[in-house]
């Protein structure tokens, strides 16, 4: 299992690439995971197993969809705490295609547009999720300074981490990470 963001390519492919375009940064992460793809799929649209792998932020769902599979048209807002300040984001589920990708962006929050596109393909050996993040920071030109200098790398740390729990099988079924799925 493999995965994580870098700022080039690598030479045996891609495991995060970062763009930038006007005031919008994006980022591609890619997992590799021992994990059948539908299993892959439903472990990052459980907003059970989305409060287990975000703990570290004590990330809670408090409206909407708050715990189970979230599903095409449906939202869920969350609370949580990054940079020891207090933030509520409400997203939608825009495109749902199971297994193979699912879009997620902010309805509303912090963000002045945060999307997020999840994408599963099987191999021989599992399966890879690439993750597509593209956010606009607000407040014009300090947003931009934001988005460069802490936005980006915080938010790398935070998906690549997320990324490989969400790929790691479970070692005891039916305890801990992944109870669920």
């Amino acid at each position: 299992m493999s995965g994580g963001c870098t700022r080039r390519l690598p030479p045996s492919g891609p495991a995060c690439v970062w763009q930038t375009d006007g005031m919008t940064v994006s980022f591609v992460c890619r997992t590799d995971s021992v994990l059948p793809r539908e299993q892959l799929f439903d472990r990052a649209r459980s907003i059970d197993t989305h409060l287990e792998t975000m703990a570290v932020s004590g990330e809670r769902a408090v409206a909407g969809v708050t715990e189970g599979l979230i599903s095409a048209g449906e939202e869920v807002t969350w609370r949580a705490r990054h940079f020891g300040v207090p933030l509520t984001m409400t997203s939608r589920v825009t495109r749902l295609d199971y297994p193979v990708s699912f879009v997620d962006e902010q309805v509303k929050g912090p963000f002045k547009a945060f999307r997020h596109v999840h994408e599963f393909a099987a191999h021989d050996a599992g399966s890879v999720m690439t993750d597509r993040i593209e956010f606009t920071a607000p407040f014009g030109p300090l947003g931009w300074i934001v988005e460069r200098v802490i936005l980006r790398r915080y938010l790398e740390r935070l998906i690549a981490g997320r990324g490989t729990l969400l790929a790691t099988p479970c070692p005891d079924p039916g305890t801990g990470l992944h109870s669920r799925l």
